[in-house]
C-alpha cells in the first residue's frame, strides 16, 4: 500500500449507437400489485356490522369505532364502501360528514317527506350570522363577533348555540377581561353534511337564514302576521359575558 486512497472503478460506458441502429430502451417497471379483493362472506358479514353500528350511533361511526367491531382482516373504509354501495337506489344513503359515516335520507325524496314529516325551525337570523362568524373566524370572542357582523349579539344567541351543541367555549384571549373564545364542535359539521371546516364554502358563498339548512329546534309553530315581520334589532350587551340588562318599566 502507499497511502494513496484507492477509487473504485468506474463501469465501461456503453458504446455509442451507430448510425441507423435502434437505442435499447430500459424495461418499464413493473406495476404494483392490486390489493387482494375480501373475501365475499367476510365483507357481507362486515356491511351487516357497519349498517347495525352506523344506525344504532347517536353520531357520526368513525373509522376506529367501525375497525373495532368489524371482522379481522376487513377495513373500515372496505366496508363502508361496500354499505354505501348497498345503499345505491333505496330510501337512505350512507354520507361522509364530521370525520365518519351516517345514514342520511336520500336527497331525492326529501319533498315527499314533508308532506307527512314536519319541518324543524330554523335558526333566527342574529343566531344563523353569529354561528357564520364563529365558522370562519374561531376562535373568536363575542365582541369580535359583534364587530365583524356590525350588530351587538344577545347572551340569549349565545346560550342558544351552545345548548343545541354547535360551539363549544375555546379557552380566552389573553387581554384585559380575558373573553371567552368561541369555535364549532362536530356536532356543527354534522349538521351541516361536512366533512371537515376546510370544506366549509367560501365567504361569497356564506348561506343566510333563507337558505341555512333546518335545525332541530322543535316543531314550527303556524305563521302570524307577527311572525312575518322583520326581526327585531338585539338589545345592546352590557359587557361580554353578561346577559343584557332587563328594560326599565
Amino acid at each position: 500500500m502507499n497511502g494513496t486512497p484507492e477509487t473504485p472503478e468506474e463501469a465501461p460506458e456503453a458504446p455509442p449507437a451507430a448510425a441507423g441502429e435502434a437505442v435499447p430502451v430500459p424495461p418499464a417497471p413493473e406495476p404494483e400489485p392490486a390489493p387482494p379483493e375480501a373475501d365475499p362472506a367476510l365483507l357481507a358479514e362486515g356491511v351487516r356490522v357497519a349498517e347495525a353500528l352506523i344506525y344504532a350511533s347517536d353520531r357520526p361511526v368513525t373509522p376506529a369505532m367501525l375497525a373495532a367491531v368489524l371482522p379481522e382482516g376487513l377495513t373500515a373504509t372496505a366496508a363502508a364502501a361496500a354499505l354505501a354501495e348497498a345503499c345505491e337506489g333505496r330510501g337512505v344513503v350512507l354520507t361522509e360528514v364530521a370525520g365518519g359515516w351516517a345514514f342520511r335520507t336520500a336527497p331525492d325524496l326529501a319533498q315527499r317527506l314533508t308532506k307527512v314529516v314536519q319541518a324543524p325551525r330554523r335558526l333566527p337570523r342574529a343566531a344563523m350570522e353569529a354561528l357564520s362568524v364563529i365558522a370562519y373566524h374561531q376562535p373568536c370572542t363575542r365582541g369580535e363577533i359583534e364587530e365583524i357582523r356590525g350588530a351587538t349579539l344577545s347572551q340569549t344567541t349565545l346560550e342558544a348555540l351552545l345548548e343545541l351543541g354547535l360551539i363549544a367555549p375555546r379557552g380566552r384571549r389573553e387581554v384585559p377581561g380575558r373573553p371567552t373564545l368561541w369555535g364549532t364542535t362536530p356536532k356543527f359539521l354534522e349538521q351541516f353534511g361536512l366533512k371537515a371546516l376546510s370544506d366549509l364554502p367560501r365567504k361569497e358563498e356564506l348561506v343566510t337564514a333563507e337558505t341555512a339548512p333546518a335545525l332541530p329546534l322543535g316543531p314550527a309553530p303556524a305563521e302570524s302576521p307577527a311572525e312575518a315581520a322583520p326581526e327585531p334589532e338585539e338589545p345592546p350587551a352590557s359587557s361580554e359575558d353578561e346577559p343584557p340588562a332587563p328594560p326599565t318599566p
